[in-house]
């Protein structure tokens, strides 16, 4: 007999969520309200029938029951009614006006059960207050339940949209918390860019810096067409390194030698956009920049299980030798990945540095193997 208001001010539409946290029956109050409510009472009056058969009861038993049940239905629309309308008022008086309501609808349902039983029951059609008294208990009973189970599917109701609605802040914090990492690299790499060209217009340069400027108003381009908090496929984050390197290759010519060893069956595994753009450029700033042969850097990626291992790896002079050189870095570079793997994969990643002092430094990503959805593909 649990119903919902259907004109009650919390039943409103839910928010629009992912289809796992959907509620399909409530999805429609309107339907949901009338649905309990036929059943609910279908089922008081079936139990009620069963009840007089099996006392072996006249046909007339059963037909009260009917009745009774129709005036029940009848109270509790009326119920509902003005429940939804206490409870715009202030806490005190609506829990006082629905213990009167609650008084008064039994007082009713007890009158007219009892009217009922007289005309059917007795010679003489009549009301009396032994008859009246008899059927208080159970009439209560009834609209005591029906009431608690109202106000216990509403206040579940709105206990679930207030989750709802913090899941949907969660969400929106989390993507505004990438959306600012995933920018903070721009002016990271802008930093660094700019002051190669800089450096090769002083050394007068112009064509190759021309060429530089151009390679990087196409890696902009192609940075900026995605949305921040976007995940690629890890062939288009190895594109994007090789676009990247490009740049760099313009001032280190044969100094900076790249490798790229990704598995076939990982490229289309993905992973949050320019993840690990910042681990090539600190190998870049690292390991060729203070050493005159310069450096090979390697960027491979392989399957484990149900896991992609991906491993940025340099032959420069590793992370002890490397600390003491003085570098213009905005030092965001590593904290900006762990962050970026925390909040699109929560604890279910591994990241780890390794130096081999004079041999080279390496980072190993281990994050799940997730296929990106057509339509959530960056650009």
């Amino acid at each position: 007999m649990a119903t919902l208001d259907p004109s009650s001010p919390f039943l409103v539409q839910p928010l629009k969520q992912p289809a796992a946290l959907s509620r399909p029956f409530f999805e429609d109050k309107n339907r949901a309200f009338w649905m309990l409510q036929a059943g609910g009472w279908t089922g008081y009056l079936l139990l009620r029938t069963v009840s007089s058969v099996s006392n072996s009861q006249p046909i007339e038993g059963a037909i009260a029951g009917i009745v009774e049940a129709i005036i029940g239905y009848c109270l509790t629309l009326l119920l509902s009614a003005l429940y939804g309308t206490y409870r715009k008022l202030p806490r005190v008086p609506s829990i006082l006006l629905t213990l009167a309501t609650l008084g008064i609808a039994t007082i009713i349902y007890a009158v007219l059960d009892a009217f009922i039983y007289s005309f059917v029951k007795m010679p003489t059609p009549g009301i009396t207050l032994t008859l009246v008294t008899g059927t208080v208990f159970i009439n209560f009973t009834v609209l005591a339940g029906w009431s608690a189970l109202y106000f216990a599917i509403n206040f579940y109701l709105i206990v679930e949209r207030q989750i709802d609605q913090m899941q949907a802040l969660e969400m929106q914090a989390s993507q505004a918390q990438l959306a600012m990492l995933r920018y903070q690299l721009n002016p990271h790499f802008l930093f660094n860019t700019l002051n190669s060209i800089s450096t090769l217009v002083l050394l007068k340069q112009t064509e190759r810096a021309n060429i530089m400027l151009s390679r990087l108003s196409s890696f902009l381009r192609y940075t900026l067409a995605n949305e921040p908090t976007a995940h690629v496929t890890l062939q288009q984050e190895a594109e994007t390194l090789k676009l990247y390197l490009e740049i760099e290759k313009m001032r280190f010519d044969e100094r900076l030698r790249t490798h790229f060893e990704i598995d076939e069956r990982v490229a289309k595994a993905r992973l949050p956009s320019l993840l690990l753009q910042p681990l090539v450029e600190n190998a870049i700033k690292y390991a060729v920049t203070p050493q005159e042969e310069g450096a090979d850097i390697t960027v491979s990626a392989r399957l484990a299980g149900e896991r992609v291992q991906i491993a940025v790896s340099d032959t420069g002079p590793g992370l002890i030798e490397a600390r003491q050189r003085p570098t213009l870095s905005t030092g965001v570079g590593l904290a900006n990945i762990k962050e970026r793997l925390a909040q699109a994969f929560g604890p279910d990643h591994r990241f780890e540095a390794r130096s081999d002092p004079g041999k080279g430094f390496s980072v190993e990503i281990e994050i799940p193997f997730q296929i990106e959805e057509p339509n959530r593909e960056a650009a």
